[in-house]
């Protein structure tokens, strides 16, 4: 069983920082003084894109600076090494997934997430409309091509299962990143792994009529898609930082939701060779999910019984060796406001 800490109802620090990020308050916290900003790197999961639209509005209105903080992000070389760079100390902070943190600290890893930046699945199995798939159990005899990602690997052969079917019922091919491509060309029925708000979106621009299923509309636990994560040895030295970033990304994250083609312009100024009229689509469809599920819940929340039953579905599926404690992989302590 999955243990659980007392969580703190609040913070000092974070509410003077907070207070200095009001809307119409330029002045910083007496914390930040006269000296110069702290600097801040930040390794992004991937190439930027939607999901980072509260992380650059942020950046475009200054909350990072307000806040004292000069945060630098840093695209990856894969989706794979922000974690490990967090791990090694090369950077402050990762943008990455909650099943990769599971992982993580199955291989001693001193990670640990800190905040919640999308906080439901996007990982979606997707087909189109001509493949005349209708249904899951209709994928018998089809071509399915994933990322080659183990865990998502793991999410077909559940989701088949949940169908009545099995791994040996469909061709499952590799295709890396390529999975656009995949599906576009007929190599692929479906396609499993895509996002529902990039892959998905990109689909339904290009009038396709795709379906587009979440995997846990499909029998698959619940979980935080990206989260912000830190290293967990020196958590304690850097708590101030990160207060200070959460609770400016929740301001950059609130102005993306409310202006979304500010949020799409800034999207657009930080990234290259981006589409705007697929990037304006792909924000439209990205900000409702960044604050879902946050009711009565301080922004970036967790829920420790949720990523309890998703680290159940992982050791059923052979993918971690144990269980860990909740307090090994994620605290809410460090969120604007109260806890509940």
């Amino acid at each position: 069983m999955l243990k659980t800490s007392s969580i703190r109802t609040g913070a000092v620090a974070l509410l003077v920082a907070a207070g200095a990020l009001v809307a119409g308050c330029g002045e910083k916290s007496e914390d930040t003084g006269p000296h110069a900003p702290q600097q801040l790197t930040l390794e992004l999961d991937w190439l930027v894109n939607a999901d980072h639209a509260g992380i650059y509005e942020a950046l475009d209105q200054g909350y990072f600076d307000e806040a004292g903080l000069n945060v630098q992000p840093q695209v990856p070389s894969d989706p794979s090494a922000p974690i490990k760079e967090v791990a090694a100390g090369r950077v402050d902070l990762a943008i990455s997934y909650e099943p990769e943190v599971l992982l993580a600290r199955d291989q001693g890893l001193p990670v640990k997430a800190v905040a919640a930046v999308v906080p439901q699945p996007l990982t979606s199995l997707i087909w189109l409309r001509d493949s005349g798939i209708r249904k899951v159990d209709d994928l018998r005899g089809k071509t399915i091509a994933t990322a080659g990602i183990p865990y998502q690997d793991a999410y077909l052969k559940a989701i088949l299962e949940n169908a009545g079917l099995t791994t040996a019922d469909v061709k499952a091919v590799d295709v890396q990143t390529s999975l656009l491509p995949a599906i576009l060309s007929g190599k692929a029925e479906a396609i499993l792994g895509g996002f529902s708000n990039v892959e998905g979106v990109d689909l339904k621009q290009r009038g396709k009529a795709p379906t587009v299923l979440p995997v846990n509309k499909l029998g698959i636990p619940t979980y935080d898609e990206l989260v912000l994560v830190a290293n967990s040895d020196t958590l304690d030295d850097k708590e101030e930082e990160i207060r200070l970033f959460i609770a400016a990304l929740e301001h950059g994250t609130r102005d993306a939701v409310a202006d979304p083609k500010g949020a799409t312009k800034a999207i657009l100024d930080a990234g290259q060779g981006l589409d705007p009229k697929i990037t304006a689509a792909e924000v439209r469809a990205t900000v409702p999910l960044l604050l879902a599920d946050q009711a009565n819940r301080p922004y970036g929340y967790m829920d420790p019984q949720q990523w309890q039953r998703f680290a159940q579905f992982f050791a059923d599926q052979g993918l971690i060796k144990a269980l860990p404690s909740t307090d090994d992989v994620l605290t809410n302590d460090l969120l604007p406001g109260p806890v509940p």
